[in-house]
């Protein structure tokens, strides 16, 4: 972060300040006391669980400069209506103080973490970058990113998340990106949307943010995204598998590991890729990096040499790993919706070719009236697939094994466990030499526990 005096801060915020008018924030700003240290700005959020404003002795103790908070305390501060509202104009403010900083944003149903981390690591390459740790997507993590840019930094990646119609609104309102990328319309968080046309509409809000000099990156694969062109004033650049897409794939195939080969096609050229990560579904992610950077002006050769480099850079999505015995784990338990966990079994079946595979599925959140359907579908998936087992793990995820039972030419077993540790202890007994295990489900579901316990060799821990 830049440093600012903390009456600067209370301009920006439109706070009062309490405390010497002198002090400046010269660190991080941190919404965890135990993060704080010397120059920091602690924000005293005020949560379901704490008030942060409880912390604040801790924070000023270990160094912090201020506070940011709803009430005054005792201490240097600037006291305002609403902590997470001022964190956005206080982002809002020291990014209108860094001209030279061009803003990316990424938004979609699902692929937003993969493909912001993919960005990050190729527009690397034009310059320092500054982007969030896995899914700092929000009113909270948004700002807390953009509040780590200095003037050293050159670009500025972020990954934009919506609940609701207007939420995307809201963060361009923090940070108005010079390019926006919208990967794709799918039902994840259909249940809060009821539909995904209003799921479009909010996505959307991302290119109308997008200034006449900017770019919106879209995915011509995609009725839904390619339609949103109309809804921008920044041009269009479009990527895909389609032969229409401006930066698209071509001679696509797949390594023994499910990790893709291409050659990437651009106005500019053309250039091959190998990529680090594994499945199919990463290629449109890719694409999408290619189309971002491109529009940051690298080459079509550097872009593809960034993106043959790229690594994993968020915790457990598809994080392939194999134990002394053979055994491979893939943990793509972050998060789940009918899209990503399809993509993710069939990387599992392309990993699996002449080996055992074990499918440990939690459920899918927010799918409202579509969540019984959409899981029987997964489970009917499970089963045509030909894998040697389901574990499926909770009572809302119940319907993957009703559907896994409605396809009755597949010789594969099904459980049914109510937590991770019966999981654990499910797939313990069940697990060969050489066997390949998928584990995956929405964050609620904690299912990272058994890709560790399955890992170590702890059966009996992953519960505790």
């Amino acid at each position: 972060m830049i440093p600012l005096p903390l009456s600067t801060i209370a301009e920006m915020t439109g706070g009062a300040l309490h405390g010497p008018p002198g002090a400046v924030v010269s660190g991080p700003v941190v919404i965890d006391s135990r993060a704080a240290g010397p120059g920091t700005l602690f924000a005293a959020l005020k949560g379901d669980r704490a008030d942060g404003h409880d912390f604040v002795p801790g924070a000023l103790a270990a160094g912090a400069a201020g506070v940011l908070a709803q009430r005054p305390v005792d201490g240097p501060a600037v006291v305002v209506a609403d902590v997470r509202e001022a964190l956005g104009r206080l982002a809002r403010g020291v990014l209108g103080r860094l001209p030279d900083v061009t803003v990316t944003a990424v938004t979609g149903s699902a692929g937003k973490t993969s493909t912001k981390d993919l960005i990050a690591q190729v527009v690397s390459r034009a310059g320092p970058v500054v982007w969030p740790p896995g899914s700092f997507n929000n009113e909270i993590g948004l700002p807390l990113t953009v509040l780590r840019a200095d003037e050293g930094t050159r670009h500025l990646v972020l990954e934009m998340g919506a609940r609701g119609i207007g939420h995307i609104a809201y963060l361009t309102g923090i940070a108005r990106p010079d390019v926006g990328v919208v990967l794709n319309v799918g039902t994840a968080h259909v249940g809060e949307f009821g539909s995904r046309e209003n799921i479009a509409l909010a996505k959307g809000e991302l290119v109308e943010a997008v200034p006449p000099g900017g770019t919106a990156v879209l995915n011509a694969d995609d009725p839904l995204v390619s339609a949103m062109a109309s809804r921008t004033r920044g041009r269009v650049v479009t990527f895909g598998r389609s032969p229409e897409a401006a930066v698209r794939a071509v001679d696509e195939t797949l390594d023994d590991r499910g990790r893709a080969r291409f050659t990437l096609v651009t106005p500019e050229g053309a250039a091959p890729v190998a990529l680090r990560l594994h499945g199919a579904h990463a290629v449109p992610n890719a694409l999408a990096a290619a189309a971002a950077a491109r529009a940051a002006g690298l080459a079509p050769d550097t872009v593809a040499d960034a993106l043959s480099e790229a690594r994993t850079a968020s915790r457990w999505r598809m994080e392939v790993t194999e134990r002394d015995d053979g055994v491979t784990v893939v943990n793509d338990a972050y998060n789940a919706n009918p899209d990503s966990t399809l993509a993710a079994l069939d990387t599992l079946g392309h990993l699996a070719r002449g080996r055992r595979a074990f499918a440990v599925l939690g459920e899918m959140a927010e799918l409202g009236a579509a969540s019984v359907a959409e899981h029987a579908k997964i489970g009917q998936h499970v089963a045509r697939s030909g894998f040697a087992g389901l574990i499926v793990v909770g009572a809302n995820a119940a319907p993957m094994a009703e559907g896994a039972g409605q396809v009755a030419s597949w010789t594969g077993e099904c459980v049914q466990v109510d937590d991770v540790g019966a999981a654990v202890t499910a797939l313990s007994e069940r697990l060969r030499p050489r066997d390949v295990v998928l584990v995956k489900g929405s964050r609620v579901a904690g299912l990272e526990r058994v890709a560790e316990a399955i890992l170590d060799g702890r059966a009996g821990e992953a519960a505790r």
